[in-house]
Parts: C-alpha cells; sequence; structure tokens
C-alpha cells in the first residue's frame, strides 16, 4: 500500500469510527488496528489525535459540498428544493447518526478552536450557500428563504437518529414546498 493510500485508508477507517462511537470513544491504536498501519505511519500524516479529527471533517466537507453540487441542476427553476432533496439522499446514506460536524463542536468547544472553527465555516457555508441559492430563486427576501432552508436542513439532520432520513426528509420536504409554493 503506497504512502498517499495508507493516509486515505487511515481517513476512511478514521471517519467510520468517529461516526459510529463518537470522537472521544474512539482511540488511535483502535484506528491504527482497523487501518492495518504502523504507530509511524499514523504520525507521519497525522501529529495528533487532533489533526486527525481536523483532516476528517474537512474530507468529509468536501464530499459533502461535491455530493450536493452533483445532484443539482443549476438551471433548475427550483435549485434550492433540489439541495434539500439532495441533502435528504445524503441523510440515507452517510448521516444517518446525525450531524458529524455538531458533534466534533461538543466534544471540541472550548479545548480545540481549529476543530471549532472547520465546524462553524462548514455551517457559514451551508447558509450562503442557501443564500445563493434563494437569490437564484426569488425577488425578495432571499436571505429569510436561505435561513429558512438552513433551518429545515439542519433540523432533518437532527431528526434522522430518532426518526430516520426518510421521514425525516419527507417532513422537511413538505414544509419547503409550503415555503416555496408561491414561487413557481
Amino acid at each position: 500500500m503506497g504512502r498517499s493510500m495508507k493516509k486515505e485508508k487511515i481517513l476512511e477507517v478514521a471517519e467510520r469510527l468517529f461516526y459510529e462511537h463518537g470522537f472521544r470513544g474512539v482511540g488511535l491504536k483502535q484506528i491504527i488496528r482497523e487501518a492495518d498501519v504502523a504507530t509511524m505511519t499514523l504520525y507521519n500524516h497525522f501529529s495528533s489525535k487532533e489533526s486527525l479529527v481536523q483532516e476528517v471533517l474537512k474530507q468529509r466537507e468536501q464530499r459533502y459540498w461535491s455530493y450536493l453540487d452533483a445532484h443539482i441542476e443549476k438551471n433548475s427553476d427550483l435549485p434550492i428544493l433540489l439541495a434539500l432533496e439532495a441533502h435528504g439522499e445524503w441523510l440515507k446514506h452517510q448521516s444517518y447518526k446525525g450531524d458529524m460536524f455538531l458533534r466534533a463542536m461538543v466534544d471540541y468547544a472550548g479545548f480545540n478552536s481549529e476543530i471549532v472553527t472547520i465546524v462553524r465555516t462548514h455551517k457559514d457555508r451551508l447558509l450562503q450557500y442557501f443564500q445563493e441559492l434563494a437569490s437564484q430563486s426569488v425577488d425578495g427576501d432571499a436571505d429569510e428563504l436561505a435561513y429558512q432552508f438552513t433551518l429545515l436542513i439542519e433540523g432533518a439532520t437532527s431528526l434522522t437518529a430518532l426518526v430516520g432520513a426518510d421521514k425525516a426528509t419527507e417532513h422537511s420536504l413538505a414544509i419547503a414546498r409550503k415555503l416555496t409554493s408561491n414561487i413557481n
């Protein structure tokens, strides 16, 4: 396994374990064992568990935005609804236990400002993303619609762990359709 392949394997295993068991519930020894790499290999790529967490969050964020972009037709009449639908699919396959970013914020608030900054930046970008989509969809108050859709996404993500991705997405889309019914 090449050097970059080992790093990718560490990131893949770490993300899965962090998501399944929480950041505090997983130690580096478990990641090393499940990734089948030497201790020095992990430390050659990551100086600490926190630097590994940072990289996992950055990689997950990249995948999330790529996923949304791949599912949204920018020329659609209502790309903002397509974004919510795509997020629902992401929940089903990638985020069925809730929000990894908010978990990281809870676990590292007051301990690691870099991780908290990654989370805040991700959430700020989510709002900006919906502001852009809302400005394509409405002539009026795009900011208000962007906040509403951001809250729908955050609510659906949180509820997924309790009611499942399908039900959380179904209800958030029903609300979204009501919010956008006068736009068409």
